[in-house]
């Protein structure tokens, strides 16, 4: 089994900063990609940044020079910093991982979501 847990969401006031985390564990042969997406109500789940196992990013435009994505290869974990945080930044966000497992192919895992609350 492969599982993706996920911590660090909570509220935070306009202009505060969060940082999330989401650590792979499991039968793990390989960890590619690495991300985290977003929804917020009524919205559709949107990607906000994605780490290659070489550490190449990218990040949706809404939350470029505020956010930054990073992993730590040997934890099997990904982190997302926020800074600067918005209203709109509020959302769940979902750690996303390809993996490929000891046992069969690589898939794509989800954590279970982290509530971010931006308010004052």
């Amino acid at each position: 089994q492969v599982q993706l847990v996920e911590s660090g969401g909570g509220l935070v006031q306009p202009g505060g900063s969060l940082r999330l985390s989401c650590a792979a564990s499991g039968s793990i042969f390989r960890v590619d990609v690495m991300g985290w997406y977003r929804q917020a109500p009524g919205k559709e789940r949107e990607l906000v940044a994605r780490i290659t196992s070489i550490s190449s990013t990218n990040y949706t435009d809404s939350v470029k020079g505020r956010f930054t994505i990073s992993r730590d290869n040997a934890k099997n974990t990904v982190y997302l910093q926020m800074n600067s945080l918005k209203p709109e930044d509020a959302a769940v966000y979902y750690c996303n991982a390809l993996i490929r497992p000891w046992w069969g192919p690589a898939h794509d895992y989800w954590g279970q979501g982290t509530q971010v609350t931006v308010s004052s």
